[in-house]
């Protein structure tokens, strides 16, 4: 076929036209893939259970410990958070937390006034709720005996790279009661667990009382803190937002099950309680749900569902508007709810970036906030044991 003049007079110009379109097209790309190469993506966080921790908790409720029992219930949320930041080879931690209260005259004498409040658990809203049930009473702070109480009753791991951790808290002599701290730390130690020490008090007499002893026994920490202490969390511009997503993510969980109903009121206590204190420590435990540490399989037909999808097909007891949807409508369902959950804890994790940013710039023009608090103490405790099991705390 004969090419007309003019087209062949115009070719070079569409060529040179056409190389400029696709050099701009491929820059264009190019930017468009270093810009996503920039952002800090949202970590997919996934907990293994080859990376347990294991926190016993032992609070001295006698009668001056008010302040200690006012930190644990505020700073709980805040304590979970940094220690859900742990990661070893890529995954993150299964964390189970067992809590213990001493020295209370509640508590029958028979058992040397210690008593289990929670055997190790990862159901974190009941850690929440038995702390806030702690009430003071005057008594005896036997601090050997509880120790021996939790090492005696708990299952510990028995895994040798798995992280087992003892903490108490009190304000007496280390050494009173029946049981001598030096030989039950021993045992504590041969089964590798470390007891770190936290006196309620000036730290020179905490080392008087013998705290500290306790803790060099097994490798541990030993740390003071103003039990008095009113904490404050740092409240920023981006709570409310968050404490806003909490009520959508409330909405995504499905209860089943006997206690179904009555662990979907108590998450929503929780978050009550939680705000009773401030809107930040509202968004901490917030930011804390909207992480992969937050799981509860035993009530919630979406986590139980993703932890095993046969759980749809057993006989299940469901709240009210969903006991006549059919199987495949309750699946339909489930997907719905974790695609909500997935995506507004997306948008809670980014805020928390955000959040995380102004936090650490007060921070750094008011480094002494709340450093003799219980939660400073615990991290600070947590940093060198868990380095040497091989965990990165970020």
């Amino acid at each position: 076929m004969k090419i007309p003049t003019a087209v062949k007079r115009w070719s070079p110009l569409f060529a040179l036209v056409l190389a400029g379109c696709l050099f701009q097209f491929r820059s264009v790309l190019a930017l468009t893939q270093w810009f996503k190469k920039s952002e800090k993506p949202i970590q997919e966080w996934v907990s293994s259970a080859e990376n347990l921790i294991q926190v016993a908790l032992l609070l001295d409720t006698s009668g001056s410990m008010e302040g200690l029992i006012e930190q644990a219930k505020s700073q709980l949320w805040q304590i979970l958070n940094n220690l859900g930041k742990a990661e070893r080879n890529g995954a993150g931690p299964k964390i189970e937390i067992a809590l213990y209260h001493y020295g209370n005259d509640e508590i029958s004498e028979a058992s040397g006034y210690v008593q289990q409040l929670l055997p190790f658990t990862s159901d974190f809203d009941a850690v929440s709720e038995a702390l806030f049930q702690l009430r003071t009473n005057g008594g005896e702070e036997y601090c050997g005996m509880a120790i021996k109480t939790a090492l005696q009753d708990l299952e510990w791991s028995a895994g040798e790279d798995q992280l087992r951790l003892l903490f108490i808290a009190g304000n007496e002599g280390f050494d009173q009661g029946p049981v001598h701290f030096q030989k039950i730390c021993r045992r504590a130690k041969d089964k590798g667990i470390v007891v770190n020490t936290i006196f309620c008090g000036q730290s020179l007499e905490g080392i008087q009382l013998g705290w500290q002893q306790g803790a060099l026994a097994t490798g541990g920490h030993y740390a003071n803190i103003d039990h008095n202490l009113a904490i404050e969390l740092i409240e920023t511009p981006f709570d409310e937002e968050i404490s806003r997503l909490n009520l959508k993510l409330n909405s995504t969980y499905i209860p089943f099950g006997k206690q179904g109903l009555y662990k979907q009121q108590n998450q929503q206590n929780q978050d009550a309680n939680a705000s009773s204190f401030s809107v930040a420590n509202a968004a901490s435990r917030a930011c804390f749900k909207a992480s992969g540490n937050y799981v509860n399989t035993s009530w919630d037909l979406v986590d139980a569902f993703i932890a095993d999808s046969t759980v749809i097909n057993k006989q299940l007891e469901l709240a009210a508007e969903y006991q006549n949807l059919s199987r495949s409508h309750l699946r339909l369902k489930i997907k719905e709810c974790q695609d909500n959950r997935s995506a507004i804890s997306k948008q809670i994790q980014t805020l928390n970036q955000n959040r995380q940013g102004f936090i650490q710039q007060q921070l750094a023009s008011s480094p002494a906030i709340d450093n003799e608090s219980l939660e400073v103490s615990f991290m600070q405790s947590l940093e060198g044991i868990a380095k040497a099991k091989g965990f990165d705390l970020k």
